[in-house]
């Protein structure tokens, strides 16, 4: 599973399709890739923007829902959420500054 989170994550499209998300959650594709134009002038397809989702979705940073015959996209933080905690338990010490 953190093969394909870390795979999801490296891509700065779909680093912005999380932010977008981020910003509101249970978009549609159309609504996603209007705001990928307008706000971040990505001339990027749907069929892209739909391939991008598929790799989000596959990692569980997003979860689809239909309603009717919409299609709505909400963030799913929780897999981020086991990352941190496999490296930044409770019990971790404060990071140690490295001395140069």
């Amino acid at each position: 599973m953190a093969d394909d989170l870390f795979k999801a994550l490296a891509d700065p499209t779909r680093r912005t399709i999380l932010d977008e998300l981020t910003e509101r959650s249970g978009q549609t594709l159309f609504e996603i890739c209007a705001r990928l134009s307008m706000k971040h002038r990505l001339g990027i397809s749907r069929q892209a923007v739909s391939q991008h989702l598929a790799v989000l979705e596959a990692a569980g940073l997003v979860r689809t829902r239909r309603e009717g015959r919409y299609k709505f996209h909400d963030l799913n933080t929780a897999p981020l959420r086991q990352i941190t905690e496999r490296w930044l338990g409770p019990d971790s010490p404060a990071p140690e500054e490295s001395t140069p």
